[in-house]
């Protein structure tokens, strides 16, 4: 399932073929020099570019040298929003929305809840984000086929194409302005899950219509990143159950 490119030629014409490439792993003294033109490339077309030690990047090349650079690729194929959303016309959608989730283990775990609630999809930037690799899948339990997997550019501008259609978007944050026992889940919903230390960026934070907190009765004050994306997904679930 974990799936890469290497050499420069071979990266470069997948890059121009507009291949699904998740990230692009270059030397980190070959990124501004040698490599530069294929790192210009990449980031023209939205694709995360990240300097590499080359120790790193030897762990890729074991039956072709990697000349440099490598690039990570979609194991899976990614659903468009619009399709999907069609496919599913018919039901209240709930949606999925990872804000800089970087832990695979956290990303599959993710994607295997949403599975199991009959979440409508996942949407999953192109950038900053955990690629879909082997560990992704493995931790999802083959969730990742099961479900659809949507890949979006702007996070924050895709909340606002969401919230156009009729979506409530709602942030997962530790301080939030109401409890997941306050918000109405039984209606089109985005739930969006941050990244594991920094939580939701702030420009997304600002796009969400509110913020959602999970009560915490003990010491700590939040919880890991895929317990809390369960949480609030089978919250929804029991409301749309009540309802």
């Amino acid at each position: 399932m974990d799936e890469y490119i290497v050499g420069r030629n071979a990266v470069k014409e997948a890059l121009r073929a507009g291949r699904s490439v998740q990230r692009v792993l270059i030397a980190d003294d070959k990124i501004k020099t040698a490599l530069a033109d294929i790192a210009g490339l990449a980031k023209s077309k939205g694709i995360q570019v990240r300097p590499t030690p080359v120790k790193q990047l030897n762990k890729y090349a074991e039956e072709v040298p990697h000349q440099g650079v490598v690039a990570l690729v979609a194991a899976i194929d990614f659903m468009d929003l619009g399709e999907v959303l069609q496919e599913h016309s018919d039901t209240t959608p709930l949606l999925i929305l990872t804000d800089g989730v970087e832990d695979p283990h956290n990303m599959g775990a993710i994607i295997r809840t949403a599975e199991c609630v009959g979440a409508t999809a996942v949407l999953i930037p192109k950038r900053h984000n955990a690629p879909i690799n082997a560990t992704v899948a493995k931790t999802s339990a083959g969730a990742v086929e099961q479900i659809s997997l949507v890949q979006v550019g702007n996070v924050s501008q895709t909340i606002k194409q969401l919230q156009k259609q009729g979506f409530w978007v709602m942030g997962a944050h530790m301080e939030g302005d109401r409890t997941m026992y306050e918000a109405d889940m039984t209606i089109p919903t985005v739930l969006v899950i941050g990244n594991e230390g920094k939580g939701i960026s702030k420009v997304v934070k600002e796009a969400c219509d509110f913020l959602v907190t999970i009560p915490m009765y003990g010491n700590l004050n939040s919880l890991n990143a895929s317990v809390a994306a369960a949480v609030l997904m089978y919250e929804a679930v029991r409301q749309r159950n009540n309802k």
